[in-house]
């Protein structure tokens, strides 16, 4: 039945050109997998076994994941994290936390402390350099937390340094315009799950729809609320997204809610940095 909702695996395949990029991470290659919801009903086994196995095998540098490992109950963390053990790439796996992992007061260190005890950093308003100081990885405390900060960190690379920031809700690319963001990978949406070509996900326009009703009619929908209230922006629910020099991708996740998934299928994003001609314009 969850393979019914969900649909096959797909493999997104993207090229990023990075301003200032260093000639020794020209090619370097990147895994981002996000929003495994492994909680026996959302990601099958056989569904998170392939997206390791594929993920593999594109030998990357660096593995990403961009959090909500977790849908409620923390517990389940203690199954996904030895099979996340799998995993291999040549300077390591990093991850960042989302709404989900930290719903409960205990949830947020529960979960940081399997994936660390696997070998997955976890990076909570953090900058690390794992492939050298010509390119700095920050990871973001959730946006929907209250420690929240991008300040703190992204003041602190020199302005001359490209840097990827991982954060699980895409809705920070508004406020992180501020600042010199190179590449931001979030999750988050599960792409809307719904997605109709020519007519886009279908959560963009049910969330317009709820926020454009009268205060006493809103009552009546909960589950617009729902929808209106997960995604600000769900015009970048998925893929490739441009602010200026600032670049948001977004990818749909593996786990799956109902209704399940209409042409938007669980993914593992492939991303290969090239360098850019350009130079990032000093601020």
């Amino acid at each position: 039945m969850l393979k019914l909702l969900t649909g096959a695996l797909s493999v997104e395949q993207v090229q990023i050109p990075i301003a200032d990029l260093p000639p020794q991470l020209d090619g370097l290659r990147l895994v981002q997998l996000s929003d495994f919801h492994f909680d026996g009903i959302r990601l099958s086994s056989a569904m998170l076994d392939q997206a390791i196995a594929t993920c593999n095998a594109a030998q990357p540098d660096l593995i990403l994941l961009t959090g909500d490992f977790i849908t409620d109950n923390p517990q389940p963390i203690h199954n996904l994290a030895p099979r996340l053990q799998a995993l291999t790439s040549r300077s390591g796996t990093f991850a960042v936390l989302g709404n989900h992992d930290i719903r409960y007061q205990h949830s947020r260190a529960e979960v940081a402390q399997a994936l660390q005890a696997v070998g997955v950093e976890v990076l909570w308003n953090q900058v690390v350099y794992p492939v050298g100081s010509g390119l700095a990885i920050v990871g973001l405390a959730d946006y929907w937390s209250s420690e929240f900060d991008p300040a703190a960190v992204l003041n602190a690379i020199p302005a001359t340094t490209p840097r990827l920031v991982l954060s699980h809700n895409p809705d920070t690319a508004e406020i992180l315009q501020r600042w010199r963001v190179d590449l931001q990978l979030s999750g988050h949406t599960h792409g809307g799950q719904v997605y109709f070509p020519g007519i886009g996900n279908m959560a963009h326009h049910v969330s317009a729809f709820y926020r454009g009703l009268p205060k006493p009619a809103k009552r009546w929908i909960p589950l617009l609320k729902a929808c209106a209230s997960t995604m600000k922006h769900w015009e970048w629910a998925q893929g490739l997204h441009h602010f200026g020099t600032n670049q948001l991708y977004v990818n749909r996740g593996l786990g799956t809610y109902l209704p399940g998934r209409i042409n938007c299928p669980p993914e593992v994003t492939v991303i290969t940095l090239v360098r850019s001609a350009a130079t990032h314009p000093a601020p």
